[in-house]
This record gives C-alpha cells, structure tokens and sequence, in this order.
C-alpha cells in the first residue's frame, strides 16, 4: 500500500450539531482554518458561529443541503478547503461523495469508497467478513427480496428476528420480529424507514439473541499498511436500537477476550483496505462468543470514552492519517486508564414514549463548580447553547456528557452528579431518563444487554412515589417562583386573598403530572404558614400529621438551598409553568403545583380530536375514513428526526376525517383527524 502526503491548512466541515463543533475544536487545536456548511434552519446553529467561515447549503431538508454533494464541493472550492470531514450521519459512509471529492482533488477525512461500498451493503459484508475468520450471526444477507422468501427465511432462521435495513444505520429501518405474525407489518414499516432515510428498501434479517451485550472495537488504519485497535466500548443500554448510555472498557472484559475480538476488528478493517478510524460492532453473548455485527467506516458518536481511557485524540488522529502520516501509536504503545461513561442528551419525552421535543432552548448550562467536580474528569460536547433553537428536522440528540474516574463506581458516581448539575431548559429532554438508568441498581451491578431498558420497564418507568422531603421543597420553590413574579421578597405580600394582619396561610395541592388533568387531583396538600425572622423567610409546612420548618436561599443560577428542621439540602430547581422541578445526585422529582383556591375548573380535552405530538411529516395513512376501528388500532404513521410513530385509535369508534394527507408537513399541535368513539 502506497501513501501520498496530502497536507491541508483549511479543513471544511460537513456535518452540524455536536459532532461539527467537535470536529473543529481539534482542527483549531492543530491550527488549520474551519469552514462549516448549514441550512437555513441552521443559520444561527452554534457550529456556523464558532467556525472561521461558513457557507449556505440550502433549505432546511436535509436532501436540499447537508446531503448534497455539489453543494458541499461548491462550498469547499469557495473557501480553498484542502479536505472535508464528514462527523457521522448524512454524507459520512457515502461512497460517490468520495469518488466525487477524489475527482475534485479534496482530501475525504475518512476510509477510501471502496471501503465504505464493502461494509455499506450489509449482505455483502457478511461475505467478506466470513472470509477474514471473524464470526457471523446465522441470517439471511441474499439479494432476494420477495416478501414470501423473507418470510420463509425468517421462519427457517426462528423468531425472534432483527429485521435490518442493509444499507442502513442507526436503528433506523430496524425492527425485532417476534412472532410470524408480525412479520409483514413489521417488513413495510421498515422499508419505509430504510427508503426515508437511505432511499434504500433492501432488507437482511438476523437472528436475534435474546441476551446478548453490544461491545464494538475501535480500530484505526493509515496508508502505510498499519492497524490497530483502541480498545473495545460497551454500548448495550438501547432504545429501539440506538444507543443511549455507552462506557469504556467493557465491564467483565478478561485480557485474552479483549485481545480476541481486537484482534478480529482490525482483521475485518484489514480485509476491506481500510484506512481512518472505524468500529468494528460485535454482539457478546453470555459465553463469551462474539459475533461480528456490522462496521460503521466513520467516527462513532461514543468516540469520547475511548478517548478518556487511552489519553488520545482520535479526530488528530483522523486528520494526520488524511495527510498521509502513519498511526502515532502502534499496538503495544496503547493502554487504558480508568474506566469512563458517555450518556446522550435527547430533545424527547421518555414519559410520551420518547416523543421527539422541539422548542427554544432557555437555559444550557452544567455547573461544575457548583457540583463539585473536576472539569478535567467531565466533558460536555454540544451543539447548542442557551438560546438556541431545537428543530424537527434533524435528529434530536443535544449533546453528549462523559466522564472519566479511576474505576467503573467512580466514573459511575461522577456521571450521576454531572447529570445533576446538568441544567436544561426550554425543551424537554431525557436527562431524568438517563439519571434513572445510570442510578438503576442493575446498570451498577453490570447486568447488562440489549434489552436492559425493555427487562427494567416497569421500574425505569415506574410510578413515583413522593417523599415528605420532595412535597415540602416542591411547595417551597413553587412560592419562591410565586414571590419572583409578583417582584416580591414574600409571597405573603401578595394581595390577591391574603392580609398581613390576617393569619398567613397557604393551601398547595400537589401531585404526579401524570395525574395534573384531574381537577381534584392532589398526591399531598402542603399548608404553609409564613413568618418573617431575621430578615428572613421562615415557613411551618404542614403535610398530613408532620409540621416542618423551612427555608429556601437562592444560590447560583438555579441552584438553591432548602433547609428543613435544620437539615440543608442543594439542589437545581426551578418552577416550569406549573410543574416544579428539582435535581440532585440522586435523581430528579417534577410535581405539579397549584394552589387550591386557584384550580382551573375548564373543560378537559376530549377524544374527539388527534393532535400532532411533535412537528413532523405524514408517511402513511393507515385506514379509510368512515372505517371501524377498535382501541389501539394503528391510524396514521408520522415521522419526525428520522423516526416513524405511529397513531393509534384512543377508543372504539371510527375516523371522521383526517386532515392531512401523506407527505403533509405537520405542526405540533395541529388537528390530524376527527375521531369518533362509540357511544
């Protein structure tokens, strides 16, 4: 293998959110220029404000601008970048983006096409990774595809199956086939996905291992014919196939396993001429068998906890591999220190069914100082700031939070107070979601597979349950609020039915938020009676049988201090609208606040309407108008940040009408269909 210096002084960056600035927080580090690319839904995106330059694609669908090749060449020529790096997702495993910049003389940070052809069809993949010796998963890779023979395949191979999309990633045109029942509808749905995101319907199926851990190696080649493996990264805690939590090293990881499936990952990287980072993704049964899975030819989105534990840069590396330098470390060269955790921040609700959220983000900011922790030990790659705007039309994820500790408990307890501290506002995100997941006695105890969020449902997801503690901060911080807007150091100097000379009383009926469209609803009645001492407010909380006395000090930002019967507790807390939210290292509490002279007696939404629950696009309607249909039954499918949700029926009836069509742009909030339930 032959290598060519290809040195470059601009680097043009072809990718938004996180990963862009990432990207260009090493090539600045290195002293080259920055160039970054946007759409118009990006134009004031942090990643186009923190590069030298920046240079419109197009409209704000992805296919008029990020996934443009011309467009993106046409902006390289403009600002003399000598190279694009692609992140991950849109052009990253294209391979005509990379015959088209060989052709135009632009250096492509990342494997050859050749390379990303051989593990980009998954089927044929499979062929060349049998011929390297490394371990396949028994399933179908054919290029067949008659509905009848992939059922047929799949029954051969037994249920349950991973239907995959073959030129996919992502989890996305990925579903688990449980039964031959569903196999069809799950078939359709997929192809719809794959054809969305890939403008592929090309299926492969698998068989699905019950209990089986995702660990995928990091492997880096150069052009000089050398390769090695940067060690291996647990990303098991999946939802509908996207990875959520990941960590590095992989627990229970004995050396001669390790060296194993390292061993296997660069023989697979070898096999296809590879060259630039890639990672080689196996899934690890119980007894210690592997199998390959499939080889992602770009950085991954984990990259950050290999770089924690080997002390390395792995986008340097990347871009000194691109000018034709060989790999800075050889195999012996590397080891691992500590153990490190990276969870992904998401703009969606876990109690909607992970819904995708959009809105302005009011408040981005993690209060290291605050919490304690060392900002050597803790990293926030992000693509947004306070201020920012998430959209519906890219993927949803806003930043990645990793940490490092000496050990896996260490690093753990880390990751639990830097979530903590970790302060989001304005849109809905899965924070409290991933504090559940990494205090969740399971995940500490390293029981780990594919299916961890499925076997943990019902206690990740289980109803709370309140302590007098969290009722009594709740009441507090909803009266601070109450005290802020009316410009007041009390809220005992409001006039709307309090008198100072009166007694100094408040009702506050609290609940689950779940439970806030019940008029009467109410988990815990807290009855406050204020007091002025020292300057100072002191309040008697009364809840059932147990009084307490209470105080709340502003600290910084959201931080505050509320002190009962002496015992002082910080935490982050704030009031949004109604609901009073409180974070600490143990987790995060939300109650609905409302004071009992103040509840809102209007009428409740009925069933007669279906809303959108997110912006998005109308893929399919799935019954005719007029149709009985039964609870549950599927109505209408959408798709949003790359992910399709379905629409089912609230009850018995049948649908009056739907006001969209397939392939209708819809708003949060919009009416979709007229729903008649049965009387």
């Amino acid at each position: 293998m032959t290598s060519e210096v290809k040195k470059f002084d601009t680097l043009l960056v072809a990718n938004r959110g996180e990963i862009a600035c990432r990207v260009m927080r090493t090539a600045r580090a290195m002293g080259l220029r920055t160039v970054a690319v946007y759409s118009d839904a990006d134009a004031n995106a942090r990643h186009v404000r923190e590069a030298d330059e920046a240079i419109r694609l197009g409209p704000a669908a992805a296919r008029e601008s990020y996934l443009k090749v011309e467009a993106v060449i046409e902006a390289a020529r403009r600002t003399g970048a000598g190279a694009i790096h692609p992140g991950y997702g849109f052009l990253s495993e294209n391979g005509a983006f990379v015959e088209a910049l060989q052709q135009a003389g632009i250096t492509f940070v990342g494997p050859p096409a050749s390379a990303i052809a051989a593990m980009g069809d998954k089927s044929a993949a499979k062929e060349r990774m049998s011929h390297a010796g490394v371990p396949l998963v028994p399933g179908y890779h054919g290029d067949d595809q008659d509905d009848a023979l992939l059922k047929t395949e799949a029954d051969k191979i037994g249920y349950p199956v991973l239907l995959k999309a073959s030129a996919g990633g992502g989890g996305k045109g990925m579903r688990v086939v449980e039964s031959p029942e569903g196999f069809q509808a799950a078939l359709e749905g997929c192809r719809r996905e794959s054809q969305s995101a890939f403008g592929d319907q090309r299926m492969l199926i698998e068989k699905y291992l019950t209990q089986p851990r995702h660990v995928e190696v990091q492997v880096f080649c150069d052009s000089h014919g050398n390769g090695v493996y940067l060690f291996e990264r647990d990303c098991s805690v999946q939802r509908r196939h996207q990875k959520v939590l990941e960590e590095a090293p992989a627990p229970g990881m004995s050396a001669a396993l390790r060296r194993e499936m390292g061993e296997a990952a660069v023989r697979a990287a070898k096999e296809i001429g590879y060259v630039g980072a890639g990672t080689v993704e196996f899934l690890l049964d119980a007894d210690g068998s592997f199998f390959f899975m499939e080889m992602n030819t770009r950085l991954q989105v984990e990259h950050p906890v290999t770089e924690m534990i080997t002390g390395q840069d792995l986008v340097e590396w990347q871009l000194r591999v691109a000018m034709g330098e060989r790999l800075p470390l050889a195999q012996d060269e590397l080891t691992i220190t500590g153990h490190s955790f990276e969870a992904r921040l998401y703009a969606e609700d876990p109690e909607q069914d992970f819904l995708p959220a959009t809105g302005v983000l009011t408040r981005f900011a993690l209060d290291l100082e605050g919490a304690g922790l060392d900002p050597a030990k803790v990293r926030l790659d992000s693509g947004v700031e306070t201020g920012d705007e998430v959209s519906m039309h890219y993927d949803p994820m806003l930043a990645k939070l990793i940490v490092h500790g000496d050990d896996r408990d260490q690093a753990l307890a880390t990751l639990n107070r830097a979530l903590a501290a970790l302060d989001v506002q304005g849109v809905v995100t899965n924070r409290a979601f991933l504090q559940r997941l990494a205090t969740h006695p399971a995940f500490k105890a390293c029981d780990l597979d594919t299916r961890f969020i499925e076997r943990n449902e019902e206690t990740l997801f289980a109803p709370r349950r309140y302590s007098i503690k969290e009722y009594a901060g709740a009441a507090l911080v909803g009266l601070n609020q109450l005290a802020r807007e009316c410009e007041s150091d009390s809220p005992w100097d409001r006039h709307d039915g309090f008198r100072l000379n009166a007694p100094h009383t408040i009702r506050i009926a609290l609940c689950d938020p779940a439970h806030a469209k019940d008029d009467d609803s109410s988990d815990a009645v807290v009855v406050v009676d204020g007091t002025r001492e020292r300057g100072d407010a002191l309040w008697q909380l009364t809840i059932g049988d147990e009084t307490l006395t209470a105080s709340l000090q502003h600290l910084e930002g959201d931080a505050v201090a509320v002190t009962l019967n002496g015992h002082r507790r910080r935490l982050q807390a704030r009031r949004d609208g109604n609901v009073v939210v409180m974070v600490d290292p143990r987790g995060e509490t939300r109650l609905f606040w409302r004071r009992i002279d103040a509840i809102d007696h209007g009428q409740h939404e009925t069933e007669s309407t279906l809303t959108a629950p997110m912006h998005g696009t109308v893929v399919a309607l799935l019954v005719e108008e007029g149709q009985k249909v039964e609870k549950g039954m599927p109505l209408m499918v959408m798709e949003a940040m790359k992910m399709e949700h379905t629409m089912s029926a609230p009850a018995d009836g049948h649908v009056a009408s739907f006001h969209f069509q397939a392939g209708d742009t819809v708003g949060q909030g919009d009416v979709l269909l007229e729903f008649a339930p049965d009387e």
